[in-house]
């Protein structure tokens, strides 16, 4: 990765880690909600959401605090997905980034309830913006419901769960994975472009590229979860294959993986193009999401 993204990721990993703590620890909840909250959005995550928000707001425009809540909103809710992905009915994973998953420190009840805190206040947090008219409230807050929602993430995540213990057409796998990755990352260069007040024609490319860069993102993954290191990933490499899940080595095998991953890649960059985006932070962030090795 080149020294000024490293140092970009980096500077704004610091920013929402601080913008998250900062909503979360003055609230006048139970300790032990607080805690588990606070556990999970404190574990090393990669900010890579709220950032790659910034960069599409960037492209655009230059007031970047304007993207802070939203951002953050959105970390929260990616968060929560994770509390429960990790559940013994979903995943049941012991470990998450190199730490305890939620539901083995704080217990499952607790965790459940973690989770819908941080998928609920990720809300309270938009609405009670003070850099966001009321229109743009109203299209965030829609946008990041459906991105979230029986629509979007959860739908992916329950689709995924099906399709366990057998084999999927690519067209199935893309579906599962546009919804269950794709959609949160779609919502995130889209708001960034719509705060940041780029044209609907370039909001619409920006849609189909985040279609793709969700998909070069879970390709990724899959290839992680067979070549990774295990100290860098956090977690146990092979955990697809102990899961039964479907994925693109898989269904592709490892060479066949990387070869889509190649043509994701290469429509990914033509619609940045499109979207005279292809020169910003988001192209730079489209290659790291191709090439991360944790």
């Amino acid at each position: 990765m080149e020294v000024l993204l490293k140092n970009y990721i980096e500077t704004n990993q610091k920013v929402f880690h601080e913008e998250l703590t900062r909503h979360l620890h003055p609230l006048n909840i139970p300790e032990s909600l607080k805690k588990s909250m606070l556990y999970s959005l404190n574990a090393g995550g990669k900010r890579l959401r709220p950032i790659l928000l910034l960069a599409s707001f960037e492209t655009y425009s230059t007031n970047i605090m304007k993207t802070y809540r939203t951002a953050s909103a959105l970390e929260m809710i990616h968060t929560y997905s994770l509390i429960h992905d990790d559940l013994p009915a979903m995943d049941d994973d012991d470990y998450r980034r190199g730490s305890l998953t939620n539901h083995k420190v704080f217990g499952e009840a607790t965790a459940i309830l973690a989770g819908d805190a941080l998928l609920t206040y990720s809300f309270e947090m938009i609405t009670n913006d003070p850099l966001l008219s009321e229109i743009e409230k109203v299209y965030i807050i829609n946008l990041l419901a459906k991105a979230s929602g029986p629509t979007g993430m959860v739908a992916g995540q329950i689709l995924d769960m099906e399709a366990e213990n057998q084999t999927v057409e690519l067209e199935t796998l893309e579906k599962i994975h546009a919804l269950k990755t794709g959609e949160l990352l779609k919502f995130a260069v889209t708001a960034g472009a719509y705060l940041g007040n780029a044209t609907e024609e370039q909001i619409g490319y920006l849609k189909e590229f985040a279609h793709y860069l969700g998909l070069i993102f879970q390709v990724q993954d899959d290839i992680l979860d067979i070549t990774g290191d295990e100290e860098k990933l956090g977690k146990a490499v092979g955990s697809d294959e102990s899961n039964n899940k479907s994925t693109y080595p898989k269904l592709l095998g490892l060479d066949g993986a990387k070869e889509m991953k190649i043509r994701y890649l290469e429509k990914a960059k033509k619609l940045l193009k499109k979207a005279n985006a292809d020169t910003s932070r988001l192209a730079d962030l489209t290659d790291y999401f191709s090439e991360r090795d944790y």
